[in-house]
């Protein structure tokens, strides 16, 4: 399986490729792939190293799996001409985790809703895919309910208590005590992502 890894040269970057050797992953043609400044350098993937492409090169060799994590604006623009190429693009940034024509997908919970014609695949912020896991795990009802919302505001800590009694009022609007609090959280538009990316939270 011919693999390209979009920002290989990053921090994340190199954890993929980490992962998918130690996964043993059916990599038979690696493509890492960068920025043009990176263009060139060697990346070592198992018992040999691969050139840094750039992505333009990346698109022509149409290769079977892209894995982007090289930023929003990167996937914008790329993951649709790779998709268009044929390549099914796994996307780690937050750029089509809104897009009602993507598929938001924890591989643990809901790959059977995957079929060959997703070509972009998003998957949630990390914190969210846990504690979707663990919902999974150990509450199989819960997790068949039509409206969950899960709840990340590491960065809030400021706002931490008025948050959690927000919170808990989403939860259980009887528990009237967070009531003002959550009011008060959609004032401030803690309670959709482009809100929180307005103020810094991520």
């Amino acid at each position: 399986m011919k693999v390209a890894v979009v920002g290989a040269t990053g921090m994340v970057g190199e954890v993929m490729l980490r992962v998918l050797a130690e996964r043993n992953f059916p990599v038979t043609e690696l493509l890492p792939v960068a920025s043009e400044r990176s263009v060139g350098r060697l990346l070592p993937f198992r018992d040999r190293e691969y050139p840094v492409i750039g992505l333009a090169d990346a698109v022509a060799a149409r290769p079977d799996i892209a894995i982007f994590s090289a930023g929003g604006d990167t996937s914008l623009e790329w993951a649709p001409r790779f998709a268009d190429a044929g390549t099914t693009v796994i996307d780690n940034s937050s750029a089509w985790r809104m897009d009602p024509g993507k598929k938001l997908v924890v591989p643990e919970i809901n790959a059977d809703t995957l079929g060959p014609e997703d070509k972009i695949i998003a998957n949630p912020k990390s914190t969210v895919d846990e504690k979707l896991q663990a919902l999974t795990m150990c509450d199989k009802e819960l997790m068949n309910q039509p409206r969950r919302l899960p709840l990340c505001y590491r960065e809030a800590s400021r706002d931490c208590a008025r948050v959690v009694r927000g919170a808990k009022y989403v939860l259980d609007p009887e528990d009237t005590d967070g009531a003002e609090d959550y009011t008060w959280m959609r004032s401030e538009r803690l309670t959709d992502p482009e809100g929180l990316a307005a103020k810094g939270y991520k």
